[in-house]
């Protein structure tokens, strides 16, 4: 089963049979046929007519309505996916269950974040890239000797350290400089850079995770409160590197953003109007690149729902553990 996924501006999805035709104008770009559908995601502005929204009822595939970014308006379900009991299950989920899945995260986050330094390394080759692909190493050795959460969580930072300490070293221009990682606020234009697209992103897992009746505030590795939904804190970190800091690479080593896309204003550094508009497009045109997945050719939003996706089988069957995403 896969999801169609509707990301190019101006389309309209129709019915023809038992297929839904997505076409832009008179130019047909899509045929799916009804039976092998999960779920419909409509990107921006594009319209759905009603003969088409009726099928998808009856076939009981919802229709999700998205900004460009991911981010959800709402969605059109079917009276019998109203109602689910996942949050039961996540709330019944051991401990054992739990740092189980929260071990898998953390490797994945290390081994990716590894990959990258590796990659960067063959093309820089600098004592600093080298040591922190070294230390990752080490720590990720210690990942399944751990048996509580907050040990868990500090490998986590000391993998990180080690990461973003060498992260500078990946930069090729000297109007970019990086030192180490700053949040609250963000300290340089690089930090800026990585904040904002960790938030852009979080704001799209947030969407799936509720897409798939999973309870955002219930999570493995970190701990849920009001304020935090921490399920999609525990699945973004699998995906900073492979989507965020490689994008940011991009940005900064190609010319693509300028130090005047920054402001400094509230003691931090700021991406302007400019600085988001031009994060914004090249993070839209990176997600819509076209990918293979278990589920065919489709745009790299895919991985994201086939974590959640992953994620929920595994709440509903804990014994089949969980593979996390991981880069070659």
């Amino acid at each position: 089963m896969r999801t169609l996924y509707v990301s190019q501006q101006g389309c309209f999805v129709a019915l023809r049979q038992e297929a839904l035709l997505i076409k832009q104008g008179e130019t047909l770009l899509e045929e799916v046929q009804l039976p092998l559908l999960e779920q419909v995601l409509i990107f921006g502005k594009s319209q759905v007519t009603t003969q088409a929204i009726r099928a998808c009822l009856w076939r009981e595939i919802p229709i999700v309505y998205l900004s460009r970014l991911g981010w959800c308006y709402g969605r059109v379900l079917p009276i019998s996916r109203g109602y689910r009991q996942l949050g039961r299950y996540q709330q019944e989920l051991a401990f054992g269950e739990r740092i189980v899945m929260a071990r898998a995260i953390v490797l994945a986050k290390l081994k990716n974040s590894r990959v990258m330094l590796q990659r960067q390394q063959r093309q820089r080759g600098t004592a600093r890239i080298q040591a922190a692909v070294v230390q990752l190493e080490q720590v990720m050795a210690q990942v399944n000797r751990v048996a509580t959460l907050e040990q868990l969580l500090g490998l986590e930072g000391a993998g990180a350290a080690s990461y973003f300490g060498a992260f500078g070293d990946c930069l090729m221009r000297s109007e970019f400089t990086f030192t180490a990682r700053s949040r609250r606020p963000p300290a340089d234009p690089v930090n800026a850079l990585l904040s904002f697209g960790y938030q852009v992103l979080w704001n799209h897992l947030l969407s799936l995770i509720e897409l798939q009746g999973l309870d955002p505030y219930y999570a493995c590795l970190h701990q849920g409160s009001e304020r935090h939904a921490a399920l999609a804190s525990d699945l973004i970190e699998e995906f900073r590197a492979p989507i965020v800091d490689s994008l940011v690479l991009y940005l900064v080593n190609r010319g693509v953003v300028q130090p005047q896309d920054f402001e400094y204003r509230d003691g931090g550094c700021f991406l302007s109007e400019s600085g988001r508009k031009t994060y914004l497009r090249a993070f839209v045109g990176r997600m819509e690149e076209p990918i293979s997945t278990e589920d065919g050719v489709q745009p790299r939003w895919d991985l994201l729902m086939q974590q959640v996706k992953a994620f929920k089988r595994f709440v509903y069957n804990p014994s089949l553990g969980y593979q996390p995403y991981l880069i070659r």
